[in-house]
């Protein structure tokens, strides 16, 4: 044991010497100097610093000085000191091996919480509700003739509407046919496609007098006079409304395709419903499936914020979606009002809808538009009702009684439904409890599902 002691001693110190050697031969430059040896530093077990002494050595080139300074005389221990593995060398290094790994801990908690480590939620949490105003029209006009909640709400009007079904010759129902609702003189005053029940919505205004409706369909087209003209000259009453049947010739095509749109507020207040489509667009995505089905993703926020709009076209990689989704993040907004008109605008215009699918937009939201939009959403509602896109709004959390209206109004005019965010999940801040009737409180996921299933062809 002694003589493998000394013969590591004398293979330190001819290390040593060589160095001290090598440092000389290179000149007097302080540079220089510094880079002609990497600085020994170690503690002795009173927790000393060496390697200033060291370093002096190593400069002076003197074997005698370094091996004074270590202690390599009589005991050994510059053995643990200069890093060589005997057994309690070996404990030495694992110790402070240990104790480097506690400090790096210590400094990663400062630097991320536990608490501020944000983890994916698992999809299917939010729940939901939903109410279709143009199956519950009854309803409707009682609310808005006792004044509980009035429209036009910026600039969408739905009060006065003719909801017609078209069946084909044969008594089955005419699927994808065009519709249009005229005045006196041929202006269209609203367009409608014919969902899979062969039913269409179509709307005047208080100002406005609609005679008649026409259907077409393939190379077919015929015109049918309404009953009674729509206006507001019915007494105390704030609606009118048609209800009509026509028997039409036409092309019963069914779209085998569908586009199924995501719109979403990415303001700050959206965070908590930002992360959980985030979570739960792969989940819809792997239910409904990618055959002749394809999905767009689009954000919008406000001027002044990093964008107004971001858009992403409709495409059926599901992957490439899901990274941009989860590269978005709420931020900005700051006031009330956001730009809704401008995503209303570019998605019902822009996108790439394909003319013979079923289209469904899901707008997730809980902002209203700003004043003075008004000419520019109702073109865009206008647009959508004409291709038949059906808007499906879900408001979300800390909205108010303006943005509720706007959404019905949108949905109801367009053939979509109405859903909305409950506090039933615990998930977020508080959610409007919107003025309805009877609803079932459901998971967001199994509503999303269900709708886009019920609108399938």
């Amino acid at each position: 044991m002694k003589l493998k002691k000394l013969v590591c001693t004398l293979t330190v110190i001819s290390l040593l010497t060589a160095a001290g050697c090598s440092a000389g031969d290179m000149g007097a430059s302080e540079s220089v100097t510094n880079e002609a040896y990497v600085p020994i530093t170690d503690s002795d077990s009173k927790g000393e610093t060496k390697s200033e002494d060291t370093n002096a050595a190593v400069e002076s080139g003197g074997a005698e000085d370094a091996a004074a300074t270590e202690g390599v005389a009589e005991d050994g221990d510059v053995m643990e000191d200069l890093g060589v593995f005997d057994a309690a060398g070996e404990a030495k290094t694992e110790a402070k091996k240990a104790e480097a790994e506690e400090t790096d801990t210590a400094k990663t908690e400062e630097i991320a919480p536990e608490s501020e480590i944000v983890e994916m939620p698992e999809a299917g949490q939010l729940t939901a509700g939903e109410w279709n105003d143009n199956d519950n029209w009854g309803f409707f006009t009682n609310l808005v003739n006792s004044k509980k909640i009035t429209f036009p709400s910026f600039g969408i009007d739905p009060r006065y509407r003719t909801a017609v079904t078209v069946k084909n010759d044969d008594g089955s129902v005419l699927v994808n046919a065009k519709a249009r609702l005229l005045d006196a003189g041929g202006k269209v005053l609203w367009s409608g496609v014919t969902d899979k029940k062969g039913r269409v919505y179509l709307f005047a205004s208080n100002d406005s007098e609609a005679v008649s409706v026409e259907i077409e369909s393939g190379e077919n087209k015929q015109s049918f006079e309404l009953k009674t003209a729509v206006n507001n000259t019915q007494g105390e009453n704030q609606t009118a409304a048609n209800e009509m049947e026509v028997t039409f010739k036409g092309e019963n095509k069914l779209h085998k395709k569908t586009d199924i749109m995501f719109i979403v507020d990415a303001t700050g207040s959206m965070s908590d419903e930002m992360m959980f489509l985030q979570s739960e667009f792969t989940a819809i995505t792997k239910e409904i499936g990618t055959d002749n089905t394809r999905y767009s993703v689009n954000f919008y926020r406000d001027k002044g914020d990093d964008y107004v709009t971001k858009c992403y076209d409709f495409t059926d990689d599901i992957k490439d979606l899901q990274e941009k989704l989860n590269s978005e993040r709420a931020d900005g907004g700051g006031d009330t009002p956001e730009a809704v008109a401008e995503i209303l605008q570019e998605t019902m215009t822009k996108s790439s809808w394909d003319d013979d699918s079923v289209k469904l937009a899901f707008m997730i939201f809980d902002a209203p538009p700003h004043e003075g939009t008004e000419e520019i959403i109702l073109s865009a509602a206008k647009t959508a009702a004409e291709k038949g896109i059906r808007i499906i709004p879900v408001v979300s959390s800390n909205s108010e009684r303006d943005t509720e209206l706007f959404a019905r109004a949108l949905s109801i005019t367009t053939g979509g439904t109405y859903v909305f965010l409950t506090d039933d999940s615990g998930i977020g801040d508080s959610h409007l409890e919107p003025i309805i009737g009877d609803y079932e409180v459901e998971k967001l996921y199994d509503i999303i599902i269900r709708v886009i299933n019920d609108f399938k062809q």
